[in-house]
Order: structure tokens, then C-alpha cells, then sequence
């Protein structure tokens, strides 16, 4: 009954769980009252196009996905012990940036260190990281303090890395390119085009401060598409100083005056952290500090 709760909640309807699990609706609908009935409370609204959490449910949901997830590494952990091949993989998330250059890096630095190792790398925005953390999917995130930012829970010990220059990404024959540091305002009727909320809101929050209208003219599925927008010369982005190593030839960077700037964390479990998470997050710092500009001050941040 659990795995079918944790599975409406995340899908939002009862027949599309019913699908996902090969049950029928009706069933579903039947083990969702039996849980409800055996709590003595309500866990989910039925409403026009689905369903939605009570704040009871909201609670239950974030313990039952704790519970389901140690349930599936205790089922893995046997599988693997029958078959001869125990030795805890290590589960990674990272922002897609990230993804795309410091953490391979560091990846690489691990495994000629640790010798072989199973791992994973899975991308994905800092707010969904977390969660998949507290879940215990995933044993380290490389995580980023950009709008929404980051919460504060217990349960996850952050490391801060330093910080992370914003730089705008433009055409490599855009009339910019090669110059900079440059002032917003040298790209004032630009069409800007964003991948996700926290960024948009970086770039937003930049512009006011500088006094300059930006016009966030398309949005991009993900960050290769919106890279692949610049580089055909639809719009300008505004992107990580850290993936510049690794963007495309015919995409180049232009610093900003007083640019916009995250923070940039490694985040792991404070409850069984992977053997490996500590070693991991050492060469991270290492990879990190390779690509970001020399910035004194970030001796003084904390995490």
C-alpha cells in the first residue's frame, strides 16, 4: 500500500498509478482507503483532474519514500551479496552544468585513486537532488544555492566549494564575443532564453540591479537545447562560468561586470554516507577550483 501511495502522490492520479503499477483503478483506489482507514486520517483530495496530498498526507509521503527507499538497498544489498558482487555502488547527482564537466573530472580523479568502482551520475536540478538524497537514492549531489536555493534539513551535511561566476552565452560571431568584462547593458535588446526557473530568476535579479530590461524571449527544454539555441543565433543565455570548458565550438562566453553569482555545495546523507563520498567531494573541490577564476573571498564563505 505504501509504493502505491508514494506512486499517486508522485503522478497525481489514480489511474495513471494503476497503469504504471498493472493494477487496476479500482484497486488502487481500495488500498488507498485501507491506508487511510488504518491511519484514521485523510492522505489525498479528489479533485477535477486528479488527486492531491492532505497536509497529513504531505507528511506521510516524505517518510514513506525514506522507508521505501532503505526497503530497495536492503533488497539490492542481499541480491547483490547472493550473487557475488556486494560492493556498494556510488550513486551521484549533480546539477547539469556540473554534469557536464567538474564531476566527471572528479570522477575520474576517484576511480585512479580507489581503483574499480560502480557508479552512477544522474543530472537534475538542486531542489530534486535533495530529495532523492533524503530517499536515498542518491549518495552525493553537487548542488547549487540559486533561486529557490537550498533547504536546510538535518538529515543532509553540506560542503561548500566556492563560488561561481555567472558569464552570458553568446554565438562565437556575435559582436561580443571576445570581449568583457562587459556591463548588462551592452546586450539591451537582446532575446535571452532560459532552462529553468532559477536561472531566469538569476538573470532577472541581475537586470534590476543594473538598471536593464532583459526579455526571456524562449524557454529551452534543458540546457543542450538552450546552448543549441544560442549557437544558432536565436537568443543569448546566461550561463555557469563553470561549464565553459566544456561548451560547444561555436558557443563562447562573455564575463559580466558585477555578475551574478551561486554557490557551489556537495551535499551527502549525514545518516551511512558512502565510503567513497568523502574522497569524492576532495576531488571535487580540486576540479572546481581548476575552472573558476581566482575570487579571494571565497576563502571566507561558509557552508
Amino acid at each position: 500500500m505504501w509504493r502505491t501511495f508514494v506512486t499517486v502522490c508522485r503522478l497525481g492520479s489514480l489511474s495513471a498509478a494503476a497503469a504504471e503499477l498493472h493494477h487496476t483503478q479500482s484497486a488502487v483506489s481500495r488500498q488507498i482507503a485501507g491506508l487511510e482507514r488504518e491511519l484514521g486520517v485523510a492522505l489525498v483530495e479528489r479533485h477535477a483532474r486528479g488527486v492531491r496530498t492532505t497536509s497529513a498526507g504531505e507528511v506521510f509521503r516524505r517518510h514513506a519514500l525514506a522507508t521505501l527507499g532503505e526497503a530497495d538497498r536492503a533488497v539490492r544489498a542481499v541480491r547483490e551479496a547472493a550473487e557475488g558482487t556486494s560492493g556498494r555502488p556510488l550513486a551521484v547527482g549533480a546539477t547539469p552544468s556540473l554534469a557536464a564537466g567538474i564531476v566527471p573530472e572528479a570522477l575520474r580523479a576517484l576511480l585512479r585513486r580507489s581503483g574499480p568502482l560502480r557508479w552512477t551520475l544522474l543530472p537534475g536540478l538542486s531542489g530534486p537532488l535533495h530529495q532523492r538524497l533524503i530517499t536515498g537514492d542518491l549518495d552525493i549531489a553537487v548542488v547549487t544555492d540559486a533561486p529557490p536555493g537550498l533547504p536546510e534539513d538535518p538529515r543532509v551535511e553540506r560542503r561548500f566549494l566556492g563560488l561561481d561566476d555567472m558569464v552570458v552565452a553568446v554565438p562565437a560571431d556575435h559582436p561580443q564575443a571576445g570581449r568583457g568584462p562587459v556591463p548588462l547593458r551592452a546586450f539591451s535588446g537582446a532575446t535571452w532564453t532560459e532552462d529553468n526557473d532559477g536561472s531566469a530568476a538569476l538573470l532577472r535579479r541581475h537586470a534590476a540591479r543594473a538598471g536593464v530590461d532583459v526579455t526571456i524571449g524562449i524557454t529551452a527544454a534543458d540546457l543542450p537545447g538552450k546552448l543549441a539555441l544560442v549557437a544558432t543565433g536565436h537568443a543569448i543565455a546566461l550561463i555557469p562560468g563553470v561549464l565553459r570548458r566544456a561548451l560547444r565550438s561555436d558557443v563562447t562566453t562573455v564575463p559580466l561586470v558585477d555578475p551574478p553569482v551561486r554557490g557551489i555545495y556537495t551535499a551527502t546523507p549525514r545518516h551511512d554516507p558512502h565510503p567513497c563520498a568523502a574522497a569524492l567531494s576532495e576531488h571535487l573541490d580540486a576540479a572546481f577550483g581548476a575552472v573558476r577564476p581566482d575570487r579571494p573571498e571565497d576563502g571566507g564563505a561558509a557552508g
